[in-house]
């Protein structure tokens, strides 16, 4: 079974390109008593949005209850911080989203230290309808724009799909000791822009408000055409001012909607951006969906 994409651009109000998946199917109901993880299970960590512990279909359910598209994964392969628990594998990703293909986009993660294994892991990834790969430096413990790492971006970069990457500070580990072994140095967007010069053709989306990196994540997506940034991890109403300043102008072509589900749902994240008049009315339908919609080459009717 390949993935292939039936979503209504048209009909949906939106598009949030930053989705987890909850927990495996295959896996048993959480108790909420997990302690596993010197960050914290996903299950604690959401334990009071509402959608914790959700199935790929109840997310789904979530999503076309609310008229939503999303770009939705699985677990962290060669994570820190007891970070890939939600057993959620790249193949049942897939499988389900094809299922669910009104409403998931599904992106897939590969273990950047794997070599030429995570090469042809991301090649039958790919034939298996993968629209995105995640990555999430400080979680998985790499710099990005090691040259170590290009073939895999080779491998994205030829399929004309987009990679993620997590960028500044990060969740996981937070408060823990030592902070759980994340080195936060690995989250710095600017990190990303030589891959933009090395991989042109490989559009990036750098992951969440950057702090303490705001500056250096607008910097790069200014400057560089295939460069964009995703508002998902934080309420609108925490943005920086210069990071709403750009959204309304030089970059509200390529800003995108995401929300971090089910850290922050996507009800709490909408009902903030409607709130408080800091994005202009012409620029919120490219936020919440045009812009997603020509990254990710979704057709309008």
């Amino acid at each position: 079974m390949t993935y292939t994409p039936n979503i209504d651009v048209d009909a949906v109000l939106g598009i949030d390109v930053h989705v987890h998946a909850g927990r495996s199917a295959h896996a048993p109901s959480p108790d909420g008593a997990a302690q596993q993880g010197p960050g914290g299970t996903l299950a604690e960590m959401t334990a009071r949005s509402g959608a914790a512990g959700q199935t790929l279909d109840e997310t789904a359910a979530w999503y076309r209850e609310r008229n939503i598209a999303c770009c939705i994964w699985g677990g962290d392969p060669h994570a820190s911080g007891g970070f890939n628990e939600t057993g959620v594998s790249n193949d049942e990703m897939l499988e389900n989203a094809e299922k669910n293909n009104d409403v998931f986009i599904p992106f897939v993660m590969v273990d950047p230290w794997g070599g030429k294994r995570s090469v042809k892991e991301a090649e039958r990834l790919l034939a298996k309808g993968a629209r995105g790969f995640k990555f999430h430096p400080p979680a998985q413990g790499f710099y990005p724009n090691e040259r170590r790492f290009y073939p895999i971006y080779e491998v994205i970069e030829a399929s004309g799909m987009p990679a993620l990457f997590h960028t500044g500070q990060t969740a996981v580990g937070q408060g823990a000791r030592a902070g759980g072994g994340i080195y936060l140095k690995y989250g710095n967007p600017m990190l990303l822009d030589d891959l933009c010069v090395d991989f042109p053709d490989m559009p990036i989306i750098m992951a969440h408000p950057s702090f303490p990196w705001q500056d250096e994540a607008l910097s790069v997506a200014v400057c560089k055409p295939t460069a964009y940034i995703d508002l998902s991890g934080w309420l609108p109403k925490y943005f920086p001012p210069m990071l709403i300043q750009y959204a309304n102008t030089l970059l509200r072509n390529k800003v995108l909607f995401g929300s971090d589900h089910p850290m922050i749902t996507t009800d709490r994240w909408i009902a903030d951006f409607n709130e408080g008049g800091a994005f202009r009315e012409e620029v919120k339908p490219l936020i919440m969906k045009e812009n997603a919609a020509k990254l990710l080459r979704l057709a309008s009717s």
